[in-house]
């Protein structure tokens, strides 16, 4: 810092600090760096949970069990980023929110580590909790460091985010998908939660580049709310456990008494969150026209995340049974394909972020609902690409890898359309009195389009194989009519949207 500038003049990470990360404020690279081993856990443990679910030495379930109980795990992850980001809103602020986080992942990954099936789905609980806590609260600290919407960094900035999301992912398959594969599942998984440990203390420790406002309480409770809200929850807790006391007791529990409801309530609250902030009278007309053109990019996201989540599970699986899985005759496990969208993320995303700013100069660049609108096609195109590997193994043949890289090559760039620009979007177009929660609503898009596939896929539900021409091809047709709708009623949205570009 220059000598010039007192220690109170310019705060640390923020703009005005010689301090930079790759010319950002210096605080992104504290939230980059706990960001990448987060993600090297998650993406670890999540590389490995559809294969370990079918493995005849893992829990050994059908193929359509294992689809919708990975799309339910991932629903309830991005589900409960709404009550984290309302515990960082309300009780203890994003920085020490996400302290919290990243403990409580660390230990659910210990417990899949354990070779119980108990203990198996009390760590998919735990990681689902953490990573909630954790994914509001970091993306809103990115958004902290830069001088509000109209920062020209700020696109840039969550783009260098991405990166280090895509990092920890991009290795950890190779590692922990390795290791978890060839050697013994659970030590994969302890590996997991390694990386979530190596992630915490860099996160405590970096802690100071951070803007202050990051360790802020918007809004906090009150004594009275404090206790409404405890008294409320242990009423909720107890109805739980009496249910499925007596379910279990009367010996009718299955799977399916957890996996349904779970699935229905990521399709239910969705609806009731947004429908809540646009009826709060507290938000003026222009922020309530703001979560009203929202709306429309929720929807875009929801059908995308459909189709994309399955890049874990649909396609990982159809690699396991009907595809090549080797190059230049040297074999491969079937988990480094979830590596292959990470590479591509670090090679294309700088090209993005070049290309966004590059075009800005010249009052060229897409607006948002422009870009919503071609990443919703193009993930429709993968599953097009798709339906040639699916005929090949039709034939009775093994379909070559090269298929699946495709599939996958195409995904990322209808994600590096979207899915940013949606981080960025939604904390410009967020009401101030839900700041964090409002993060929180971007990744219930999640939760929606990973609850539909799961409603589907579930063998006592819909039933339906994910892998079949037929499905496949009206999953593609369907994303690209919607990117089409998206397009043909951009004029609309941007004038709901107001002054947000």
């Amino acid at each position: 810092m220059a000598s010039s500038l007192t220690k109170d003049s310019v705060r640390p990470g923020t703009p005005g600090s010689e301090k930079t990360f790759f010319g950002h404020p210096r605080g992104l690279a504290t939230l980059f760096m706990t960001e990448m081993w987060e993600r090297f856990s998650y993406y670890g443990m999540r590389a490995l949970l559809p294969l370990y679910l079918v493995a005849p030495g893992g829990l050994h379930l059908n193929g359509g069990t294992a689809s919708a109980i990975y799309a339910v795990y991932l629903s309830l992850v991005y589900l409960l980023a709404l009550p984290g980001g309302w515990f960082a809103d309300r009780l203890l602020g994003p920085r020490k929110t996400v302290a919290v986080a990243g403990a409580v992942i660390m230990l659910g990954h210990l417990c899949l580590a354990v070779p119980f099936a108990a203990s198996f789905y009390v760590g998919l609980v735990l990681v689902a909790i953490g990573s909630g806590l954790l994914k509001a609260n970091i993306s809103t600290m990115v958004g902290h460091l830069y001088n509000g919407p109209e920062d020209p960094r700020r696109d840039g900035g969550f783009t260098l985010f991405y990166i280090g999301i895509n990092l920890g992912a991009f290795v950890a398959p190779l590692v922990i998908g390795t290791i978890g594969e060839n050697v013994n599942w659970h030590l994969g998984f302890a590996l997991a939660a390694l990386g979530m440990a190596l992630g915490l203390v860099q996160y405590l420790l970096g802690g100071r580049h951070l803007n202050p406002k990051s360790s802020e309480v918007p809004t906090p409770l009150s004594a009275e709310e404090k206790a409404a809200t405890l008294r409320k929850g242990l009423i909720w807790l107890a109805v739980a456990a009496v249910f499925y006391g007596v379910v279990g007791g009367t010996g009718h529990f299955t799977l399916n008494w957890a996996l349904i409801p779970l699935t229905l309530i990521g399709l239910i609250v969705p609806i009731l969150v947004i429908a809540r902030i646009l009826r709060d009278k507290d938000l003026d007309a222009g922020e309530r026209s703001k979560v009203s053109a929202y709306i429309w990019f929720f929807v875009a996201a929801a059908v995308f995340w459909m189709i994309y989540d399955q890049g874990g599970s649909t396609l990982s699986l159809f690699a396991k049974d009907s595809a090549e899985n080797s190059v230049l005759g040297w074999d491969f496990p079937v988990s480094w394909y979830q590596s292959v969208n990470p590479v591509l993320i670090m090679a294309l995303a700088p090209v993005f972020a070049w290309l966004w700013l590059w075009l800005n100069k010249r009052g060229k660049e897409p607006s948002t609902i422009v870009k919503f609108a071609s990443g919703l096609v193009l993930v429709g195109v993968s599953f097009f690409v798709f339906l040639a590997p699916l005929s090949v193994a039709e034939g009775g043949h093994k379909a070559a890898a090269l298929w699946l890289v495709a599939i996958y090559f195409v995904q990322t760039v209808g994600e590096l359309t979207l899915s940013p620009v949606g981080l960025s979007v939604t904390t410009k177009m967020a009401p101030q009195k839900y700041a964090s929660q409002m993060m929180g609503v971007w990744f219930l898009a999640v939760t929606a389009g990973d609850s539909v596939t799961a409603l589907l896929s579930n063998p006592a539900v819909g039933g339906v194989n994910l892998d079949k021409k037929g499905f496949v091809a009206l999953e593609a047709v369907l994303a690209v009519v919607a990117g089409v709708a998206v397009w043909m009623y951009r004029s609309k949205v941007k004038k709901l949207m107001g002054n947000v570009n």
